[in-house]
């Protein structure tokens, strides 16, 4: 006993209840000790290995492993039954267990005892095998968890056929999300042209497929080529798995088109016909055949996401950017991609099946400034330019918009630096600029919408650089112009974008949004913006109006460059803010462009 209790005692003898103290009740101290457990285990570990109170031995092969029934029972359902049940064995001191090795024998009873288990790729089927069988779900998972972690596109459909002869959903989940995912890798395996035509459809009409439309085409046919005899029969339910509509016109018809497996369907070319007449009929009205409406209106997959692309423009007031970046919302930042070849001054920028395009523009160099008619396009699948097929005319400073398969490029400045009426079309079947009917008045910057088979053009200004009080409406299937005044409009360098029915201008020297009702034929007021702005860009996302960058005149009626993202929510009639450009920006092009999920470089 310490001294100190001692000296204490003698200090208090005599005292009724030296140690009494004065405490506040309490209902229940529930004491845990968290080490009791394993503590326990690992003596029952040291009595097993000495064999005190072993009552039963497990045989595998030559090899014979002391336990203890009480632990066995315990720890599983499987020797529960044995020992618990009027089974022979509960009678007997030594179980043989066949089809199992002394090795993973013994290491199951050691994860009986320890909770341990040393898992590697030489001992993780039979071990996986032997935890099904003996009713261990802890170590089954673990077991998966294991090989969860060695999945690649490499081996993916392998697990999948493996979690199915296991029975282990955990698995097959993993397996499947990684085949999902990768298709791109998985789809030129060998592993995939060994599936089953119901385990192939499942897969091209999945929407979760990390897929574009086109490699869902070269995959089924790669699949049908490797057992033709048995498998060409099967093209025309395939490739109703392929949704034509957003295959870029030019692959459709050019390649699928003329593939010979394609051709020696008559279902598959009375498809590719069908979607013919219905890109041709500038309208959806004329479906009729069940089995293309089925294909036309099917949903983009959901890995394929809408994504802000901002590209060129002028940066911080200094020169002609090169730069593009993509918006990536999960993380609210923005990522880099490939660089534009070269600068371009007041080019036009346009979204078309899932394709950047950026058209004219001026070129600066230390040599010359001078309108080019150049195309250059950019998907975000490979991230790389590609120079398209040139315009007719050199022109800059002009308007572009996308509507279905064309891309119409309208007035602007030509090489003489004058005014232009001109307008061309660029059909995406045929890879080809052809010119249209001029404008009825040539005009600069002004707001263009394409909707309900019409461009609508808004405003501008004339070679004086006043403001022109007009609406141009060009009828696309008739080639037609048609003009009207109207007081309400005066807007220059403004965008424009349509959401239901609606084309939304944005600003334009002036704080007013304005959304002209196409049904109604009339204009209605909206938020304003905050300052007076032009020279910025705007697209829709999830029937959201999106701006960036611009021009905006401040207090001091000084005009100052921009780096704002905004964004408006037609519904509640509001403005939020998403934060800023990675630089201030204008005359820039900014786009919602489609693709599937992947990363760039951060910006």
């Amino acid at each position: 006993m310490p001294r100190s209790f001692t000296k204490y005692k003698e200090e208090h003898k005599g005292d009724r209840c030296p140690l009494k103290m004065t405490l506040d009740p309490v209902e229940m101290y529930d004491f845990r000790d968290t080490e009791q457990s394993s503590s326990l285990l690992l003596q029952l570990n040291k009595l097993r290995h000495k064999q005190i109170f072993t009552d039963v031995w497990l045989c595998a092969e030559q090899t014979e492993i002391p336990c203890h029934k009480n632990v066995l029972v315990s720890s599983s359902p499987y020797f529960r039954a044995m020992f618990c049940n009027n089974f022979m064995e509960r009678q007997q001191s030594r179980i043989v267990l066949k089809s199992i090795s002394a090795d993973i024998l013994s290491a199951i009873i050691d994860y009986v005892y320890t909770g341990r288990v040393n898992i590697h790729m030489n001992n993780v089927l039979p071990l996986m095998q032997a935890a099904a069988m003996y009713q261990y779900e802890r170590l089954f998972e673990g077991c998966s968890s294991f090989l969860q972690v060695q999945l690649s596109p490499d081996n993916c459909l392998s697990m999948i056929r493996l979690s199915e002869i296991l029975n282990c959903e955990s698995l097959q989940v993993k397996a499947k999300e990684m085949a999902m995912r990768s298709f791109s890798d998985v789809s030129t395996s060998e592993e995939l042209c060994e599936l089953s035509l119901p385990e192939l459809m499942g897969y091209l009409e999945d929407d979760g497929l990390y897929a574009e439309e086109e490699q869902v085409f070269e995959t089924l046919v790669a699949w049908i080529h490797h057992d033709p005899l048995s498998r060409r029969g099967s093209i025309s339910d395939l490739f109703k798995k392929v949704r034509l509509r957003y295959i870029h016109p030019t692959y459709l018809f050019q390649f699928i088109a003329n593939d010979p497996l394609i051709q020696s369907s008559t279902l598959c070319t009375e498809l590719i016909e069908s979607v013919r007449r219905l890109m041709f009929s500038v309208s959806n009205r004329y479906i009729n055949n069940p089995e293309i409406k089925h294909m036309w209106v099917a949903r983009r997959r959901y890995s394929c996401l809408d994504r802000l692309v901002v590209v060129g423009g002028r940066k911080n007031n200094e020169q002609t950017s090169r730069e593009a970046l993509v918006f990536e919302e999960q993380t609210q930042t923005w990522q880099r991609l490939a660089k534009l070849p070269i600068r371009l001054y007041k080019a036009t920028y346009v979204a078309l099946h899932s394709v950047l395009y950026v058209i004219g523009g001026m070129t600066t160099s230390a040599k010359c400034n001078q309108a080019t008619s150049a195309v250059y396009t950019l998907s975000l699948k490979t991230d790389q330019w590609r120079l398209a097929e040139p315009m007719l005319e050199p022109r800059f400073a002009h308007q572009s918009l996308s509507y279905l398969h064309f891309i119409f490029v309208l007035g602007g400045l030509g090489p003489d630096r004058r005014v232009t009426a001109s307008v061309e079309r660029f059909n995406s079947m045929f890879n080809q600029w052809e010119s249209m009917a001029p404008m009825p008045e040539a005009v600069l910057h002004p707001a263009v919408a394409a909707t309900n088979q019409r461009i609508y053009m808004f405003g501008g200004e004339d070679v004086m650089q006043n403001p022109v009080r007009l609406i141009q409406v060009y009828h696309i299937t008739r080639n037609l112009w048609s003009k009207m005044e109207n007081r309400t409009v005066k807007n220059v360098s403004a965008p424009a974008a349509v959401i239901d029915d609606k084309i939304y201008i944005i600003g334009g020297y002036t704080r007013r949004m304005i959304a002209y009702d196409i049904k109604s034929n009339r204009f209605i007021n909206c938020a304003n913006l905050k300052e007076r702005r032009m020279h910025h860009s705007a697209t829709i996302l999830n029937n959201k109006l999106y701006v960036t960058g611009g021009r905006y005149v401040n207090g001091h009626d000084a005009i100052q460059d921009s780096d704002m993202f905004e964004c408006y929510e037609p519904k509640t009639d509001s403005w939020t803010s998403k934060g800023c450009l990675p630089h201030k920006l204008f005359d820039h092009g900014f786009l919602t462009l489609t693709s599937v999920q992947q990363t760039w470089a951060k910006s």
